[in-house]
């Protein structure tokens, strides 16, 4: 099988490119970025690993880059901005398409091509990473064990050493700014960005971080997908406190309001990340948590890892089962929906060290 990996020259994209290149099953695994160096070294570095140069703004070219593979997996971020573009593209290319799409309202849009994609015989399986994507598989197993769900909080936590690049800054930017939604009675709310903040646990070393209400896709996705559900929420937040609190201090000036403002600002902010950094904790790591609730019963999941694993390996995952035809059900897609094969996922995502477990006493 060949599979193409949009944005496969990234940190999330490389790790979903080296998961591909050990299978196989797989015969080519094809790096789509713009960056030639990365890329490059990525398929000198990996057998059955090539380059292509891809430029996702140049519309004209993009049908034909994506055809002819048997899946596309995209890392292609800011997802506010490709995801749907990239999902247009794989359903006019007849090619099924998975992505770790993180941003809320690129989600509600893509979800808005389910016609365009059942006529065209294309799966599109968006969100499949980390947040989303191992915290929306935790919520059906809870929903599943426990024979229902009528609360689902997830919620997300890493330090600032464990993600770096251009479109990881402007999405941090784009989902603390703004009002973003919740769920409560069965009805989404939106609320601002930033608000609503408490203390949550994580497994160590991270251990407990102060979280917030922040715009990612699980309150979009879940109550479409799990219509028993009455409550969603979505926090996360560094667990550095005095970064956790600039974004929400910039988008308070409103310095993140638009695409152009976040880009101008990373251009700023770009090089002193390293200074800032050196007053982070000394590791980096990335943790999600889910706690759901049905009929007065409750339970927990958690997991701990590389925001690289816990990202670029559900998305390789996904790339598999799409081109081996596990997975081949027309339309668009999540993690927690009927037709995708949540327990072979597991399994898998448990080969690869990428585990969850109910919280520790």
């Amino acid at each position: 099988m060949r599979i193409g990996v949009l944005g496969g020259a990234g940190d999330m994209g490389a790790r979903a490119v080296e998961v591909l290149a050990e299978r196989d099953e797989v015969d080519e695994v094809v790096v789509l970025d713009r960056d030639r160096d990365r890329g490059a070294r990525l398929a000198n570095e990996l057998p059955g690993v090539r380059f292509e140069p891809f430029d996702a703004e140049d519309r004209g070219t993009v049908v034909s880059a994506l055809s002819g593979f048997d899946a596309v997996a995209s890392a292609l971020g800011p997802f506010y901005r490709f995801e749907v573009p990239m999902a247009l593209a794989a359903i006019e290319a007849r090619v099924p398409y998975v992505s770790i799409c993180d941003d809320h309202d690129a989600t509600a849009a893509v979800l808005d091509l389910d016609d365009r994609a059942r006529e065209a015989g294309v799966t599109i399986l968006t969100g499949l990473g980390w947040t989303p994507g191992l915290t929306n598989l935790a919520v059906r197993e809870l929903h599943d064990e426990l024979g229902g769900l009528d609360v689902a909080r997830v919620f997300w936590a890493a330090t600032a050493l464990d993600s770096s690049g251009h479109a990881v800054m402007l999405h941090t930017m784009h989902v603390f700014d703004g009002y973003v939604p919740i769920v409560r009675d069965g009805i989404t709310e939106l609320v601002r960005a930033g608000g609503a903040r408490e203390p949550v646990r994580f497994p160590k070393p991270l251990g407990q971080v102060t979280v917030s209400a922040v715009g990612h896709p699980e309150p979009v996705t879940l109550p479409r997908f799990l219509p028993g559900l009455r409550r969603v929420d979505l926090k996360g937040g560094l667990a550095e406190g005095f970064l956790d609190g600039l974004v929400r201090g910039l988008s308070g000036a409103h310095l993140l309001a638009t695409h152009g403002r976040r880009r101008r600002l990373a251009r700023v902010i770009g090089p002193l990340l390293p200074t800032l950094e050196r007053f982070s904790p000394p590791y980096a790591a990335s943790a999600w948590r889910v706690d759901g609730a049905y009929e007065n019963r409750t339970a927990s999941r958690w997991g701990l890892g590389h925001m690289a694993d816990l990202t670029g390996t559900p998305l390789a995952v996904g790339a598999l089962l799409l081109a081996s035809a596990e997975l081949e059900a027309p339309g668009v897609l999540v993690p927690e929906a009927d037709a995708v094969p949540h327990a072979r996922i597991r399994g898998l995502l448990d080969g690869f060290g990428v585990t969850s477990c109910p919280p520790s006493s």
